[in-house]
């Protein structure tokens, strides 16, 4: 209903942190907590009893850990859940199986000392929450275990890049994309809206998952064929090109569109440096970054593809990219990684 308020339940052991979100989200005239949780059985009470619009769930928790919860819960009664990890590797290992059992995001578990008064953090919280409020719920068991084969291609051009930006929901969509790359596919870079800790995580489990070598990105990493490299949580990546190779560089710089990696200062540079032996795509996420950056890689000759409002868990970024005029292809994400390899696998003085 159009005015109505985005009612949440906070599932958490720690009476502290129970307090401490309804604070935060309380604080935003439309969100409601209508209730808490100290454990996933009173939770599952008060979800029949409250429906919510949004679950926020702890990762870690005596009786029943929130995973298994999860697990549980989106197949008995789907709805938008966002995880609250801690920053541990065990968290941050438990945080990503959330995501592909069907949690729509996450945010690092806040402490009375390290986010109270904090405005950015806070308000991060608030935004996931809204976000999670308006997102597509899948299921992950519903998918295919693994994407459709894609054809192989020959590539030409050794100095050939795709660049991958994602945010809600993107943890999953780059895993589909990716784990249908070949061996041999162009050098690959992405960013990922994830806190430190969790991209290398994140980029570890996608290597066990792919053909190709995936790794959280270095200073000065090559960026080769059958290489994908992923920019570090709170950290800027570039992309820079030296003779026929590219490289990236890694920065702290401060953030853009709030964001810190941000996808268009990746896309810049790939505008920049490689132009158009560059194809890009720009995932599922709310916000608008990358839409500029994707428009500037179009305008500099480089083929772009952006993923559609159907196949997305938030239909943000590539609606923006859509907008502004950055995006030439619009794709379910099933059709994604075979249209790169087919834009990469044409020189961009080819295409019609």
């Amino acid at each position: 209903m159009p005015g109505s308020k985005t009612r949440v339940l906070i599932v958490d052991d720690s009476a502290s942190i129970r307090q401490l979100l309804t604070r935060i989200l309380s604080a935003d005239p439309e969100i409601e907590v209508v209730g808490t949780a100290a454990d996933p059985y009173f939770a599952r009470d008060k979800i029949r009893k409250l429906e919510p619009d949004v679950l926020t769930l702890d990762v870690e928790m005596p009786r029943m850990d929130g995973v298994t919860f999860l697990e549980k819960l989106m197949r008995a009664h789907p709805m938008p859940v966002v995880m609250v990890s801690s920053l541990t590797q065990h968290g941050c290992d438990v945080t990503l199986r959330a995501l592909e059992l069907g949690a729509t995001d996450f945010f690092p578990k806040p402490t009375i000392g390290t986010l109270a008064g904090v405005e950015d953090g806070a308000k991060q919280i608030v935004e996931k929450v809204k976000a999670a409020a308006k997102a597509r719920v899948s299921v992950h068991s519903s998918r295919p275990a693994t994407p459709p084969p894609v054809v192989a291609r020959s590539f030409r051009l050794t100095h050939q890049i795709i660049a991958i930006g994602a945010s809600t929901g993107g943890t999953e969509a780059i895993r589909e994309v990716l784990m249908a790359m070949p061996a041999d596919a162009p050098g690959i870079v992405i960013v990922q809206h994830m806190p430190p800790g969790f991209t290398t995580s994140y980029a570890a489990r996608l290597n066990s998952l792919c053909a190709i070598n995936v790794k959280e990105a270095e200073d000065g990493d090559h960026a080769l064929p059958g290489h994908a490299l992923l920019a570090p949580g709170n950290f800027h990546m570039t992309l820079v090109r030296s003779g026929a190779t590219y490289s990236v560089k890694i920065n702290s710089a401060p953030p853009v569109n709030r964001h810190r990696p941000s996808v268009d200062v990746l896309f810049d540079s790939v505008a920049q440096c490689a132009g158009r032996n560059a194809v890009a795509a720009i995932l599922t996420g709310m916000g608008d970054d990358g839409a500029r950056g994707m428009r500037r890689m179009r305008d500099a000759g480089a083929r772009t593809v952006a993923q559609d409002e159907e196949t997305c868990v938030v239909y943000g970024m590539p609606k923006e990219a859509v907008a502004r005029g950055g995006a030439e292809f619009v794709l379910p994400l099933q059709s994604i990684a075979g249209k790169l390899l087919d834009l990469a696998a044409t020189p961009a003085s080819e295409a019609a």
